[in-house]
């Protein structure tokens, strides 16, 4: 009997193990296109956005996620690349992103009124320390 119980355990862990893993949960990601259009939605929810403010985020942030593909295809995985980089490279990629960020805030004002600014600052403010906080869990629960 203990070998039949030994032997149903054994099995059920392996089956267990045999099982294919999945990335990500096993979705398929979105096109660029559907990626926009939701956050556009989301943005004219959260901010109250006219159709003509839509329209605008809609091409800006069309734009920014051509040009975020393109950065992908020409750097390949940058996580990997990064620890391999000269000083300078990384201070370039970094300048790069900062002044991206700088330019893509400015048309963002051009398009939102002060409220709407002010509300989509504050957003990305709390999205940035959400993104600060599980940086810093994954680094202090990875393992070493």
């Amino acid at each position: 009997m203990k070998k039949l119980v030994l032997a149903v355990c054994l099995c059920a862990t392996m089956l267990g193990f045999a099982q294919e893993k999945e990335s990500r949960g096993g979705r398929e990601r979105l096109a660029p296109e559907q990626q926009v259009q939701l956050q556009v939605k989301k943005m004219t929810l959260d901010l109250d956005l006219t159709a003509k403010q839509q329209k605008e985020v809609e091409k800006l942030l069309m734009d920014q996620s051509k040009k975020r593909e393109e950065a992908r295809a020409t750097q390949g995985d940058v996580r990997k690349n990064y620890k391999e980089m000269t000083a300078d490279e990384r201070f370039a990629l970094q300048n790069k992103r900062m002044d991206d960020k700088i330019a893509f805030k400015g048309e963002m004002k051009k398009i939102l009124n002060s409220g709407q600014m002010e509300k989509w600052e504050k957003q990305s403010e709390m999205r940035q320390e959400k993104i600060t906080k599980r940086t810093r869990n994954f680094k202090n629960n990875a393992p070493e």
